[in-house]
């Protein structure tokens, strides 16, 4: 059972992407140059800077203080997803986190922690300041077992959803939150960050999990308790719908935003199939000509 704390509730304030940039500019302090205020016409030449003409003479070597400090390492990147409308994207590192638009590409903003700034999963709520942070990599910033509710405004956590296992993934929606574990997917309020709804799955490593974003009711996609099976709930009519999509175990699957089309893929990685998730009812079914032993994701 997963556990709750909350710091003061979550407030999903939507900011347009003029508002982020303006917050984001607001924060950066601005560098002043200033010119000297007597320069000297004039100046005297330095005999340490003149340069010497004697073809035998070797500069001396310099000393150990004097060496250039290495370069910082490149961070390692540990997480990448789409916000929920794909139009920008944020990376998980091994020192923090960082969020890109996609088009025009550019990096927005980024937020690198001091210790301990592993960052396994971070998860969007489109254009606004709240994400959900997962600790990742060798030296996590927070334990792999939490979701941490960042709210970017404030530069600090707002509240945490706990749970025994580690996390695997999170989806956002406005109105809820979805954390997915190994082999179970919990399904909490957004407002209060109560638990609504607890789905046992096969294993799931990958954290697959994908939920409607449309204004209209909640449609959740998740693996179900076999091999190649898919699992549809329908929360607004109180239905589940179960999809025996592959023989081969599921790779990936993605809904259009309004949750009546599925599309699927296994890892045998020659087939791509599209369901009705209303009733269950294979559309289409397309060939991938190439050799794909995985397919890891796709759009639909």
């Amino acid at each position: 059972m997963a556990t709750l704390s909350v710091y003061p509730s979550p407030n999903p304030n939507f900011l347009s992407p003029m508002d982020q940039t303006n917050h984001i500019q607001e924060s950066l302090p601005q560098i002043q140059h200033n010119p000297d205020p007597d320069p000297d016409p004039d100046p005297e030449p330095n005999p340490d800077l003149t340069p010497n003409t004697n073809p035998n003479f070797h500069p001396p070597l310099s000393t150990p203080s004097e060496a250039v400090p290495p370069a910082a390492p490149l961070p390692s990147l540990l997480h990448l997803s789409f916000n929920q409308d794909h139009g920008c994207f944020a990376s998980g590192t091994d020192h923090g986190f960082r969020i890109y638009n996609c088009d025009p590409f550019r990096e927005i903003f980024r937020r690198d922690f001091d210790r301990g700034s592993g960052i396994g999963v971070v998860e969007m709520l489109f254009r606004c300041n709240i994400l959900a942070l997962v600790g990742g990599g060798p030296d996590p910033q927070y334990p792999p077992n939490k979701v941490m509710i960042w709210d970017d405004h404030q530069s600090r956590c707002i509240g945490e959803l706990s749970s025994r296992a580690e996390v695997r993934s999170v989806r956002l929606r406005r109105d809820r939150i979805v954390v997915v574990l190994e082999q179970k997917i919990l399904v909490y309020n957004f407002a209060d960050m109560k638990l609504l709804h607890q789905i046992e799955t096969i294993a799931n490593p990958k954290g697959l999990c994908a939920v409607s974003q449309g204004a209209g009711s909640l449609v959740l996609v998740c693996p179900g308790l076999q091999k190649g099976q898919v699992r549809v709930e329908h929360y607004a009519s109180k239905r589940t719908k179960f999809i025996m999509a592959h023989d081969s175990r599921i790779a990936c699957f993605a809904i259009t935003q309004d949750g009546q089309l599925l599309a699927t893929a296994s890892t045998k990685g020659t087939l791509v199939r599209i369901y009705n998730t209303v009733d269950g009812t294979l559309l289409q079914e397309f060939g991938i000509l190439f050799k794909c032993p995985v397919v890891s994701s796709f759009k639909p």
